[in-house]
């Protein structure tokens, strides 16, 4: 899931798409994408490989931010069903506010973030468990 952003490079502004893939930022602007590595960023990964629009992909049940932010609004609550693709946070970075949705269908177990919080990239902010098995 990639998201429109608005960067600065030596004092030029630029609207992109960014997406962090495999520990590594995708970033495109207009038709040519750029990978940029983060120093430190080498860690074993919290969250698996989001899903992508393909149906049947399995996504982590961790949702999170790709960007630093401020929690504007929480839209899901604990013991809710949800759809992968729901928005569930409304979360604040450079003056814009983003949506961030659902990866898994499945059952909100935790909330790990309260509105007026500011969180980091990639930081967990609800966990979804995807125990609806069909089992017949």
């Amino acid at each position: 899931m990639s998201e429109k952003r608005k960067v600065s490079v030596d004092g030029e502004e630029f609207e992109v798409e960014i997406q962090f893939e495999d520990g590594n930022w995708e970033v495109s602007i207009g038709d040519k994408t750029y990978t940029v590595e983060v120093e430190g960023s080498a860690r074993k990964p919290t969250k698996e490989r989001r899903a992508t629009k393909s149906s049947g992909t399995l996504g982590s049940g961790i949702v999170s931010s790709a960007i630093p932010g401020k929690i504007i609004e929480i839209l899901a609550t604990e013991g809710e069903e949800i759809e992968a693709g729901s928005v569930v946070i409304v979360l604040e970075a450079m003056k814009m506010q983003n949506e961030i949705k659902a990866t898994i269908d499945g059952r909100v177990e935790k909330i790990m973030c309260k509105p007026g919080e500011r969180v980091e990239a990639n930081m967990p902010l609800i966990e979804i468990s995807n125990n609806l098995e069909s089992g017949d």
